[in-house]
């Protein structure tokens, strides 16, 4: 079975990555599983300088899901290069996204200008739809002429990958993913969390130290399914990457079907750290079930129900 997928220039052996926040910086899942049989790893959030995150209480579990307000804590850039590329670099086999995130334009093109020259990186995934942070991503996921300038803006200082991780909170996704794939993405990747809260009735208070505080798990799944139909129907020629509440290869074989050429796996690893590997052997035995030599075929496949 060809598992191997393509997202514009980028070739990956499966379609199958771990998506940013929800599995370290690599290292930390190599002491559990073969990182590399994945097709990508997708790194925490970056930013330029050091972040300590949200104060605690800043996660919590919720029916068929989990609230998390970490805040991007990271250990900045200059560490990033110096502390964890070294092992990225060491891997054959996944590629390497670095998850980037800015409180400005010009930090998101800075973070750019000063990656885009490490050997071992293959890409960026542009974030710019966290909702866990004052200042920043989220600001520019919603509009897009925001988010066409900073895509544009990351794009004039490097020519690797360049994916936009798209926001549920908009009215019509479809228009923000217009809006990137103009500013010169080469995938979109959708979607992040949704905002929301949860609330501790007996004390009054919120469950999350910030109130608010992004959604994600199998909760989230049907709507960010009929997101990624959206935006493939509108534009079939952009690559997706679909995640949201992606638990198993059924979860997976379903971003497929409504136009995602690959997946990201997030909520899942907290809960069973193998579950990208169960997804990809599982991905192989449902394309032979659906009599297909090739994943990449059933992407889109979704058929018109009348």
């Amino acid at each position: 079975m060809n598992l191997k997928v393509t997202l514009g220039k980028l070739t990956l052996q499966n379609p199958v990555m771990v998506a940013s926040g929800t599995f370290g910086y690599g290292e930390e899942y190599a002491r559990v599983i073969d990182v590399k049989r994945l097709g990508a790893i997708v790194t925490k959030s970056i930013t330029l300088t050091p972040r300590s995150g949200n104060p605690p209480p800043r996660i919590w579990e919720t029916a068929s899901g989990m609230l998390n307000a970490i805040g991007l804590q990271n250990v900045g850039c200059d560490a990033f290069i110096r502390e964890k590329m070294p092992f990225l670099r060491s891997l054959h086999g996944p590629k390497i996204l670095v998850n980037l995130a800015g409180e400005s334009m010009a930090e998101y093109v800075e973070l750019a200008r000063r990656l885009d020259d490490v050997p071992g990186i293959d890409g960026f995934e542009l974030n710019i739809s966290c909702p866990n942070c004052d200042r920043g991503g989220l600001e520019f996921g919603v509009d897009p002429k925001l988010t066409a300038e900073v895509v544009r803006q990351v794009r004039r200082v490097t020519k690797r990958f360049l994916m936009p991780k798209l926001s549920p909170n908009v009215t019509d996704v479809v228009v923000i993913a217009k809006a990137a794939a103009d500013g010169g993405a080469d995938a979109l990747s959708l979607v992040n969390t949704f905002v929301a809260i949860a609330v501790d009735a007996a004390r009054r208070r919120p469950r999350i130290s910030t109130v608010k505080a992004g959604l994600s798990g199998p909760a989230i799944k049907p709507i960010a399914l009929r997101m990624v139909w959206q935006v493939h129907r509108a534009l079939p020629r952009v690559p997706l990457v679909g995640l949201g509440g992606i638990m198993t290869a059924g979860d997976a074989a379903e971003f497929l079907l409504c136009g995602a050429s690959a997946v990201q796996v997030g909520t899942a690893n907290f809960v069973n750290p193998r579950a990208p590997l169960e997804i990809i052997g599982g991905l192989a035995t449902y394309a032979k079930s659906q009599r297909v030599s090739r994943l990449a075929r059933l992407v889109g496949a979704l058929k018109d129900r009348r």
